[in-house]
């Protein structure tokens, strides 16, 4: 069992750094699309880039989807910090537990069920922006169900490291190597 934690562990910081890159895309094409209309005003046309703008933000929600389940890795999630900071590690593991239990898990596997069908809608008619020169929109309507695939499994990973820690079976330092705590 560590092994396939440590191989959905290492999936999600891959897949992270990964999306952590498309924030240059975003920013190229912020620039472009703005440059493009400050530009074009001063000949009285704004140059519009429709698929550039689409693209700020099919990027933007790319990289929040997929980076989300490496800060849920790295320990870099919102947290209740006034109750943690009080707590030792093995306290701060049951929170963990509890919370991974009770809301984390449920919660992703839900956001799968929920976006599933909609995403297999939008590629079946291989659904593209109503825009004229847009993007299809599958591709990100698709990621969506990925992603919260890739959060329940990163969930699974660290709520098993910490009920490891809370029943005392682990140390705190084995089952959160390389978490930024």
């Amino acid at each position: 069992m560590p092994k396939l934690l440590d191989a959905i562990d290492a999936a999600s910081v891959r897949i992270g750094q990964l999306a952590a890159w498309l924030g240059l895309g975003m920013v190229g094409a912020a620039v472009t699309v703005t440059l493009g209309a400050k530009v074009g005003a001063l000949f009285g046309a704004p140059l519009r880039f429709v698929a550039l703008d689409e693209l700020q933000w099919y990027l933007f929600s790319a990289t929040f989807l997929f980076a989300a389940p490496w800060a849920l890795k790295e320990g870099a999630h919102v947290r209740v910090d006034v109750v943690q900071s009080r707590l030792g590690p093995r306290g701060r593991a049951w929170i963990d537990l509890i919370g991974g239990v009770v809301l984390l898990l449920p919660f992703a596997l839900f956001a799968v069920y929920v976006t599933w069908p909609t995403a297999m809608e939008s590629l079946r008619l291989r659904e593209a922006s109503p825009d004229a020169g847009g993007l299809a929109r599958w591709p990100l309507k698709l990621a969506v169900p990925f992603a919260f695939g890739l959060l329940f499994l990163q969930g699974l990973s660290t709520t098993l490291r910490a009920g490891a820690v809370a029943l005392g079976r682990a140390a705190a330092d084995e089952a959160t190597a390389g978490e930024a705590r």
